[in-house]
């Protein structure tokens, strides 16, 4: 439904002389939830749109990089939604798989416990138990925001429905050979004693060492991990490498382990890197996972799943960052230490959740065989069927999906979709499916381990709409519309997506197989000054703290402003004051507007001015170019158009135009009356889904409508395009802009009116606005003893002569102006003497030599206006 304003009525209603966000933010949601406005219909008639929101986690609280994600998905659904879409953003929430189970352990802890002390299932009832006890905290904060999503379909990923599309999927990957188990190397963190994914590793540059190790006369090998030359089974060269053809196919002895290693030829190896022979441990390297496995050579652990030693000798027990410098202590007496760099600095993978340092370890673990779902979600973009905005991200897309690795689902933990094979007495394997019973008798025990919690995330798009089943919500929803996200997550979490959603969904049609039509991915938030935000940097932001001070509206604006497609977006809290100003100064105007009797009812009238004529014109061209950066997903943009359309054209020059006409009366001021509700109408409408609080109050005291959310989006009326109303308004506001300036040159204060003669507004086609004018500008009319002190060429035409006697001292102004002339001289002389400095010219980089031309182009400016302003000042 569309919602129509009420016939206007004779009450004016009543708005509070101030905004205060919260007064308005929480009884406006409420409203709307209670009202049902968020809820979508899958037999609704109206085509479809459809965003599900990537879940957070059930620990997490909103951060910035959530509001901005909401901010934005929350302004596609709310304009969809007002476009005659029937518009679901569906709402959920991430098991969080070791964040949740090191959360509930912490607390064990606290009691004196462990997880093992209470056993698996009853560490799982535990687990459940504070989920609904304070888990989804961030639920809450999501409609302080004000997202408008359908909360009467909130999924969390391990409910019923989605389990069993967990193990639906699981069951059909398994029999088409697509999940396998193997040993591989993996992340793995010896403090959650688990495997990660590659997003729960976070990398850092960190300081420590690199050693060179002698391993015969002419083999030298570096290392930042020396403790894992226990377990090296080879040294590797290039096959071309002249230093080292001779010795392929030889055996060195490894040092401090009597071992006898082969020297083997393969092309990973760089020549020009280091000394061109890298040793090679299989079992704790990747890359040397994969040497090994070219040369079918032996996979030696040499630590346990805690990080410490359990290789036979002097350093077995030793924790590894212990072995390490024992290890080289130990090179050093054997005089086998070439070379020592500390510190040396180079990037470290660290557990996300503990921060401990990840160890590569080959492990018995189930994998994704990813080839041919990659495939299939490259080709999907190559083709078409999803487009990815902004399209430059596509080559990091592909980048990605063309090399991906097989992927490792399996984790160590309790908390989560338990990976559902059986094993039996006799060496038996069994998967079992959603509707199986799983094998009974003696010695059959099912997997330990569960699933990486991405995997299911990646079902969330059909999953979250009853897939397995062929449901109503699935036909109609699905594809989804758009995903929004962050770029860097497009591997992580959209790759595997798109590669799960063409798998479920294969049986569609292609172009309906797609979890997805459209991502559109943004940045990261960061300060003003392009930092990240982080707690060590001390610039972190809790987006409730802005939200409890500026609004909700305020917050989001903020955001919004930054969001270029892809980019990453800064904030400061001096932007989110002018956000909260920009609230203000709607409230203000409509406020006005209500206290002169603006409103909706009845047509526009036949019969305009020019300035209705020109602000309906420019409203026009507005909802144009909005609709042209929404629909490529520019939302920065689309702010920027509705800010200076809201603050300059409609507030700063349509309103105080209006002001002399509205208290003029007569038909005029009823028509201005019935332009200025139209125009604040459609502009309450266009800011909505990105203001959703304050439009809302503004727009239901305007219309007396129940709520714009349901209003219908406006739409370019071609007959309100007035080409010849722009250009005549062009010319009027230059003239007041001119005059503007030149009175604050005489020294004159902004609200002092002074004798003033106007020529030439005829010859310029705007003799008729003269009384506008002189209304703006606080000019009177020239009388008898008018004495021209000051005089104005504004444009070829207009000219303006002011009589200032008597309205500003003259030697003080005089002396004003010869202290900006000082000043502006000074930096003339300054920014002058750089440009014309060839070292500085020649070595400076070009933005800032073209900084100091405009510092230099400014001053000079500023020159000549303050002597034309001297020129005008009248005798003392």
């Amino acid at each position: 439904m569309t919602e129509t304003p009420q016939t206007h009525s004779s009450a004016t209603p009543t708005l509070a002389a101030q905004y205060q966000p919260g007064e308005v933010e929480q009884r406006r949601y409420e409203e709307w939830v209670r009202a049902g406005y968020f809820k979508a219909s899958a037999t609704s008639e109206k085509p479809p749109f459809t965003i599900v929101i990537p879940p957070p986690n059930v620990t997490g609280s909103l951060h910035m990089g959530h509001a901005l994600d909401h901010t934005i998905q929350d302004w596609l659904t709310r304009q969809r939604r007002m476009q005659g879409y029937e518009a679901l953003w569906l709402p959920g929430m991430d098991h969080a798989g070791i964040a949740t189970q090191n959360v509930v352990e912490r607390q064990l802890a606290r009691e004196g416990l462990s997880r093992h002390d209470l056993g698996r299932e009853k560490f799982v009832e535990r687990v459940w138990q504070w989920k609904a006890e304070s888990g989804g905290a961030i639920l809450g904060q999501m409609r302080r925001l004000g997202d408008s999503v359908d909360w009467d379909r909130e999924r969390f990923t391990m409910d019923e429905g989605l389990s069993r599309a967990v193990l639906t999927i699981f069951k059909r990957l398994y029999e088409d050979g697509l999940i396998y188990r193997a040993e591989r190397i993996i992340n793995w963190c010896p403090r959650c004693l688990t495997a990660l994914s590659d997003i729960e590793v976070e990398h850092s540059d960190d300081e420590g060492e690199l050693v060179s190790i002698r391993y015969s006369e002419e083999i030298v090998v570096a290392t930042t991990r020396s403790e894992t030359m226990l377990g090296d089974t080879a040294v590797a060269v290039h096959p071309d490498d002249e230093r080292y053809k001779h010795l392929i196919g030889t055996e060195v002895e490894l040092p401090l382990t009597g071992r006898r290693i082969p020297v083997v030829a393969d092309e990973h190896v760089d020549p020009a890197f280091g000394t061109g022979a890298v040793k090679v441990t299989p079992a704790h390297d990747p890359n040397d996972f994969e040497i090994g496995q070219r040369h079918a050579l032996p996979s030696l652990t040499i630590m346990d799943e805690r990080g410490v030693i359990t290789a036979h000798g002097p350093f077995q027990g030793l924790d590894r960052f212990e072995a390490r410098p024992a290890i080289v202590a130990a090179l050093r007496a054997q005089g086998l230490i070439v070379a020592e760099k500390r510190p040396y600095v180079h990037a470290v993978g660290h557990c996300s959740r503990c921060k401990t340092t990840v160890e590569p370890r080959l492990s018995l673990q189930w994998f994704v065989k990813t080839e041919p779902l990659a495939k299939a979600a490259g080709d999907a973009v190559r083709d078409g069927r999803v487009r990815i905005e902004p399209a430059e991200l596509a080559k990091r897309y592909f980048a990605w999906v063309d090399n991906m690795h097989d992927w490792c689902i399996s984790r160590q933990l309790w908390w989560g979709h338990r990976i559902p094979v059986w094993y039996g007495p006799d060496g038996e394997v069994v998967c079992v499916g959603p509707d199986e019973q799983p094998p009974a008798g003696d010695g059959w025990t099912q997997d330990e381990d569960v699933l990486d919690t991405w995997f299911s995330s990646a079902l969330w798009p059909f999953s979250t709409l009853g897939w397995p089943e062929q449901t109503p919500d699935l036909a109609k929803f699905y594809p989804t519309s758009v995903l929004v996200t962050g770029y860097d997550i497009l591997f992580f979490w959209v790759a595997r997506m798109m590669m799960f959603g063409l798998y479920a969904m294969k049986e569609q049609p292609d172009s309906h197989a797609v979890p997805f039509r459209v991502i559109a991915l943004h940045g990261m938030v960061r300060d003003e000054h392009g930092k990240k935000m982080s707690k060590s940097f001390g610039n972190v932001v809790d987006p409730l703290d802005w939200i409890e001070r500026y609004g909700a509206d305020a917050t989001r604006f903020t955001l919004a402003r930054g969001a270029n497609p892809g980019g990453d977006v800064p904030v400061s809290e001096d932007w989110t004051q002018g956000s909260r100003n920009f609230c203000n100064k709607l409230w203000n105007a409509t406020r006005f507007a209500l206290l002169n009797g603006a409103h909706v009812q009845g047509d526009l009238p036949a019969e305009l001015s020019p300035v209705d004529r020109w602000i309906l014109s420019r409203l026009q061209h507005v909802i144009g170019e909005v609709d042209e950066l929404s629909g490529a997903y520019e939302v920065a943009k689309v702010c920027d158009v509705l800010y200076h359309f809201a603050w300059d054209d409609v507030c700063d020059w349509y309103v105080e135009l209006a002001k002399p006409v509205l208290a003029g009366g007569g038909a005029a001021a009823e028509r201005t009356k019935r332009v200025l509700g139209h125009v604040l109408d459609q502009l309450l409408r266009l800011l909505h889904p990105v203001i959703p609080f304050v439009t809302d109050e503004l727009w239901i005291a305007l219309t007396s409508g129940k709520t714009v959310m349901t209003a219908a989006w406006p739409a370019v009326a071609p007959a309100l395009v007035d080409d010849a109303a722009e250009a005549e308004l062009a010319t009027l506001q230059r003239v007041v802009t001119e005059i503007r300036r030149f009175r604050s040159d005489q020294g004159l204060r902004p609200a002092q009116r002074v004798a003033a003669r106007l020529d030439g507004l005829a010859a310029a086609g705007i003799g008729v606005h003269e009384p506008l004018i002189r209304s703006l500008v606080r000019l009177d009319e020239a009388g008898d003893g008018f004495s021209a002190t000051a005089q104005l060429a504004v444009t070829g035409d207009v000219s303006v002569a002011l009589d200032t006697r008597g309205a500003i001292d003259v030697a003080a102004e005089r002396a004003r102006l010869e202290k900006d002339r000082a000043a502006a001289l000074k930096e003339a002389e300054q920014t002058r003497a750089k440009l014309d400095n060839p070292a500085f010219v020649g070595k400076a980089p070009e933005p800032v030599v073209r900084k100091i031309k405009d510092r230099l182009a400014a001053a000079e400016a500023d020159l000549a206006r303050i002597a034309t302003a001297l020129e005008a000042l009248p005798p003392a």
